[in-house]
């Protein structure tokens, strides 16, 4: 059974698009992500804190418990939030299958980026269930690469993409997630699950994008597994480079990109 094999890999690159996704992406994704004073959060798969930094500075008065399965990723989670002089988060190495905490422990969960390199995704939010006390939410965001588009159109940029989807897939993880999270969170049991669509809208009059989301972000997490895809045969390299130099033909003055990501709310 496979629950935290990680399709982007560890690299220090991967650490680089990570800081820059969450930093591009804090007004879409966390306007509206706040948790009063005294109050008990659980981050449910933290990685190297990038989304940790945002909760935390959003809520500076409620306590938040961060864990991860990767040691390395919590040593560099660690690091970011000392750098930032950040004290209301705690660490813990933990699968989120099997959690260390008490039943009713927590009143909010957050899940980011997680759902969608796991292998059961209703079962870990089921398993988060039970740590919520009575009345208490969970966040969860995830993005689904089915939903980009672009312009100028181009048919290896798209099969740039799906080779990332299906090299999620071939590791029990899911790159389409977004579009199934009403019915994940559902289905987990949750009650009043509402889903907001976030639309990340690209094009020259928005230079921060560009070069934050469709460069640093987007076009970086499909270039990092360049090697893989060859190594499988995904795509000769000739249409690959072609696929990445159209995604980067984007970035033009006249060029346009769309991405939606997905933003549950529940509660227990």
């Amino acid at each position: 059974m496979i629950h935290h094999k990680y399709v982007h890999g560890y690299s220090k690159r991967e650490s680089e698009r990570l800081r820059d996704q969450a930093q591009t992406l804090t007004d879409l994704l966390h306007h509206d992500t706040h948790f009063p004073a005294g109050s008990r959060v659980l981050e449910a798969g933290c990685g190297i804190g990038a989304q940790t930094v945002i909760l935390a500075k959003n809520s500076p008065k409620a306590e938040i418990t961060s864990i991860d399965i990767s040691d390395e990723s919590l040593y560099r989670a660690q690091e970011k939030i000392l750098h930032e002089g950040i004290t209301n988060v705690t660490f813990r190495q933990g699968d989120i299958f099997h959690l260390p905490f008490e039943p009713a422990s927590f009143d909010h969960i957050f899940v980011c980026f997680v759902l969608e390199h796991l292998a059961e995704p209703q079962r870990a939010l089921e398993q988060l269930r039970p740590l919520l006390k009575e009345g208490g939410t969970l966040t969860v965001i995830e993005g689904d690469h089915g939903s980009t588009f672009f312009y100028p159109e181009n048919a290896d940029a798209e099969n740039a993409i799906n080779c990332l989807v299906q090299l999620q897939r071939q590791i029990g993880g899911n790159a389409l997630i977004g579009r199934q999270l009403f019915p994940l969170v559902t289905g987990a049991g949750y009650t009043d699950v509402s889903i907001s669509p976030r639309m990340v809208y690209v094009d020259a009059s928005r230079p921060g994008l560009v070069e934050g989301f469709t460069k640093l972000t987007f076009t970086a997490m499909v270039e990092g597994v360049a090697e893989e895809v060859a190594k499988q045969g995904l795509m000769n390299r000739d249409a690959w480079e072609r696929g990445i130099a159209a995604l980067l033909r984007t970035t033009e003055p006249d060029g346009v990109f769309c991405y939606t990501f997905f933003k549950a709310t529940a509660r227990k």
